[in-house]
């Protein structure tokens, strides 16, 4: 059972509604959200109700109604405490953070949504859209890695409530991330990228399962590759047309239209273009209408033109370099960790049990816990992780950027335990898991999960030229009289590289 099909009224309607909103026709499903408004009581209905016609009105590029509309989703999700809903909720008010240029809020955001999605226990469509939700407003807001891991998050979520993978093929946040590595000066792995696309076109094509929705992305990036005068597969001006009425479709449908001018060699016609109808900066980011002025001069022959707006392409570029986001996004999370110490002080007791830095647990909060948890008997999994190259990172790059390394550690921590089990920052730069009612075989794969998790990261991008890993040893509490000292000591003595 969905998570719909647990809604007390009108979940036909809701459905319909989330169909013709995933096919780009949220003009068509905001007038059945304002009738599932008008009608229902149920409070869980309600709220799903106001939490999709939220996201229809950022769809469709409605800015001037969207702090009202986020006031009353805020207000009923408040009322209803679920995961999903809160988790789709964050998703959305990131999107509207980022339509109205205020990244403070809009990673906030998306550290909320993040968090409640994964505390979601069941793994059915809804919980999949709302995967691929966080993962727009992920590419949106320029985190491309976190958006790619998103949603393949959603897609694993959606093949085991028995979706498609091609459905939540995602190709906007491939496009985004295509230009903007062109932004940064790597156009051959904007290339790439896009030709990786073209052929992926044809493979949805031969399956039929190509979402409306995703036509003018697939044809914005035949339309961009055709720019530079590289040949597409299929023709651009084809998948330019229809795929919906969102604001973002429309930009893109336009700047589309300048790439081919530019391709038939009409550069004058595509500046002309460019000038008489802006777009917005948040669909493909500010530098690319630059970019494509740039492309004008150099075909036109004006080639001082060229550079000069390429230049002025970089440094919008710069200022959304996802190397300062990353370390932005570990920071928010932290604070929130501490916000959340001074709301609840049943959980936590005092501010003395959280480490300020990351946000996690300190050793005074940890002993705590596995003492209670050896009071009643239980026995658990108990991991010692240090950090390999953390020293060398203070002496290159300087205690701020350990501090970045080591909030980064305790979001990778974060994101690959499993439900129930606890972190904590024991000290410096060794971290302290405990898994209850967990043995050698579970805690083998989660130091697995903790491996490949830190070796995805990007350290270059954080502290260049330095090599960062993680080192762990595990052991155990509960069994046999051992307590943490004990515990922590044999840890420590099987550390070996995750």
């Amino acid at each position: 059972m969905g998570w719909l099909d647990q809604l007390a009224e009108h979940v036909e309607d809701l459905r319909h509604a989330g169909r013709l909103q995933q096919d780009g026709q949220s003009a068509l499903a905001l007038p059945i959200l304002d009738g599932v408004l008008a009608s229902g009581t149920d409070p869980a209905t309600r709220a799903y109700a106001l939490v999709q016609r939220f996201g229809a009105l950022i769809n469709l590029g409605r800015a001037g109604e969207l702090p009202t509309a986020m006031a009353a989703a805020v207000e009923a999700v408040r009322e209803v405490p679920d995961p999903y809903l809160r988790g789709q909720m964050h998703a959305f008010a990131a999107l509207a953070a980022h339509l109205q240029s205020n990244l403070d809020r809009g990673v906030t955001h998306l550290v909320q949504a993040a968090r409640a999605l994964a505390a979601v226990p069941d793994r059915d469509a809804e919980t999949a859209w709302g995967w691929h939700d966080l993962a727009m407003a992920y590419s949106y807001l320029g985190f491309h890695g976190q958006a790619l891991t998103a949603v393949e998050q959603a897609r694993e979520i959606g093949a085991a409530a028995g979706l498609a993978p091609e459905v939540f093929a995602a190709p906007g946040i491939r496009l985004r991330n295509a230009v903007a590595l062109d932004h940064h000066g790597d156009t051959d792995g904007c290339l790439r990228v896009l030709r990786d696309m073209d052929a992926e076109l044809s493979r949805y094509l031969a399956t039929d399962r190509l979402r409306p929705g995703s036509r003018t992305v697939y044809g914005y990036a035949l339309a961009r590759r055709a720019a530079v005068g590289e040949p597409t597969v299929s023709e651009a001006a084809r998948w330019l047309t229809g795929g919906g009425d969102s604001a973002r479709t429309r930009d893109l449908r336009h700047l589309g239209s300048v790439c081919l001018s530019i391709a038939a060699g009409r550069p004058q016609q595509a500046l002309a273009m460019l000038a008489a109808v802006p777009v917005s900066a948040e669909v493909l980011g500010p530098a690319e209408p630059a970019r494509l002025r740039s492309m004008c001069h150099a075909a036109a022959g004006d080639h001082a033109a060229a550079h000069s707006a390429d230049r002025y392409a970089f440094r919008l570029a710069a200022l959304r370099i996802d190397q300062l986001r990353d370390g932005y996004l570990d920071g928010v999370a932290a604070r929130l960790d501490a916000q959340e110490t001074h709301r609840d002080p049943g959980r936590y007791g005092d501010e003395t049990l959280t480490d300020p830095l990351t946000g996690l647990p300190n050793r005074r909060q940890l002993e705590r816990y596995v003492d209670s948890l050896l009071s009643r008997g239980e026995r658990a999994a108990v991991g010692l992780c240090d950090v390999i190259g953390f020293t060398t990172v203070n002496v290159r790059h300087g205690r701020h950027c350990g501090d970045l390394v080591l909030q980064r550690i305790a979001g990778v921590l974060h994101r690959v335990m499993r439900r129930g089990d606890f972190v904590a920052r024991f000290a410096g730069d060794e971290f302290v898991l405990v898994l209850p009612g967990a043995g050698p075989n579970q805690a083998a794969e989660v130091s697995r999960r903790i491996g490949a998790a830190a070796t995805a990261e990007n350290w270059q991008a954080l502290v260049p030229g330095t090599s960062v890993g993680l080192a762990s040893g595990w052991s155990e509490v509960g069994t046999n009289g051992r307590g943490l000292s004990a515990a922590l000591a044999a840890a420590a003595a099987s550390r070996k590289p995750t």
